[in-house]
C-alpha cells in the first residue's frame, strides 16, 4: 500500500516542481498580479486532468489482458520517463517571462494543460498502467496512488507561488537548478521500474 501512496507522491513532486507551461503559469501570474492568483493556477490539473485520466485508464484497462502490450506500454512509459529525466537535468534555467503576454486566467490555464502533451504521455503511459496495476491489489492503492499524486502536485505549485511572491530570481538561482536536475534522477529511477516492469509482462525475467 505505502509503495503506491509513495510513488504518486515522489511523481507528484517531480511534475510540481519541473519546468513546463503550467509553472511557468503559476509563477507569471503570482508576479504579474498576485499570490492569489499563481495559486489559483495551482489547482488547474484538478478541472483539466479529469478527462485525460479518465479516458486514459478506460483505454489502458480495456487492453490490460494482453501481457505484451502492458509490456509494451511500460516500456513505451519508462523512455517517455527517461526522456522527462533528462530534461531535468539538462535544464539551465527558467524564463519566468516565457508566455506571460498570452497566457492569463484560470480558464487558459486550463486550456494550456489540456492541450499540452505531457498529462496524455504521462497518463497513458505511466499514471494509468499503474493505477490499474494497484487498483488489482486493491482498489484503495489506486485511490492513495492517485490522490497522493494530485495533493502533491498541487501543493509543490502553491508552495512555488508562495516562493515567487516572496523571490523571482531563486527560479534561476542555483538551489532551483540542483534540486530540478536532483529529480531528473528520481525519474530515472521510476523508469528502471518501469522497465522491470515491461520485462515482467513480456516474460522477458
Amino acid at each position: 500500500m505505502i509503495e503506491y501512496l509513495m510513488a504518486g507522491i515522489a511523481l507528484g513532486f517531480v511534475a510540481g516542481i519541473s519546468p513546463g507551461p503550467l509553472l511557468i503559469l503559476v509563477i507569471t501570474e503570482t508576479l504579474k498580479h498576485n499570490r492569489k492568483q499563481g495559486i489559483k493556477m495551482a489547482f488547474v490539473p484538478l478541472l483539466s486532468d479529469l478527462p485525460i485520466v479518465l479516458f486514459s485508464v478506460f483505454v489502458i484497462y480495456k487492453i490490460s489482458e494482453s501481457d505484451f502490450i502492458l509490456g509494451l506500454i511500460s516500456l513505451l512509459g519508462a523512455i517517455f520517463l527517461i526522456y522527462l529525466a533528462f530534461e531535468n537535468i539538462r535544464v539551465k534555467s527558467i524564463d519566468v517571462s516565457q508566455r506571460s503576454n498570452t497566457m492569463n486566467g484560470f480558464k487558459k490555464g486550463v486550456l494550456v494543460n489540456f492541450f499540452s502533451p505531457h498529462p496524455y504521455l504521462f497518463w497513458m503511459l505511466v499514471g494509468a498502467p499503474l493505477s490499474i496495476k494497484a487498483y488489482h491489489e486493491n482498489i484503495l492503492f489506486a485511490v492513495l496512488f492517485v490522490m497522493g499524486f494530485y495533493v502533491t502536485i498541487i501543493t509543490t505549485k502553491v508552495v512555488v507561488a508562495y516562493i515567487a511572491d516572496k523571490s523571482k530570481r531563486i527560479f534561476s538561482g542555483r538551489s532551483y537548478l540542483i534540486v530540478v536536475k536532483i529529480l531528473g534522477f528520481v525519474l530515472l529511477f521510476f523508469a528502471l521500474i518501469l522497465i522491470k516492469d515491461g520485462f515482467k509482462f513480456m516474460n522477458i525475467i
